[in-house]
């Protein structure tokens, strides 16, 4: 399965947990990665288990990135 269809599998679960605010594919180092885009970072040992987001799914890393709150622009 290649990297679209993995995070299309995963996004909705994915966007349903705490802080998540959007879900995208990239590269790091060169290797296909799924970035999950949350509010803020917390330590792991403050989530429940199955609010944990996994660091790989299906063979691809999965990477954190604290990208704040999102704000729809408006003119």
């Amino acid at each position: 399965m290649d990297i679209v269809d993995v995070r299309e599998k995963y996004e909705v679960k994915l966007m349903d947990l705490p802080n998540v605010k959007g879900v995208w594919t990239g590269k790091k180092n060169e290797k296909d990665v799924i970035f999950v885009g949350v509010t803020h970072k917390v330590l792991d040992s403050s989530l429940r288990p199955e609010e944990k987001i996994p660091k790989t799914l299906e063979g691809y890393e999965v990477e954190v990135e604290e990208i704040g709150d999102l704000t729809a622009y408006t003119k």
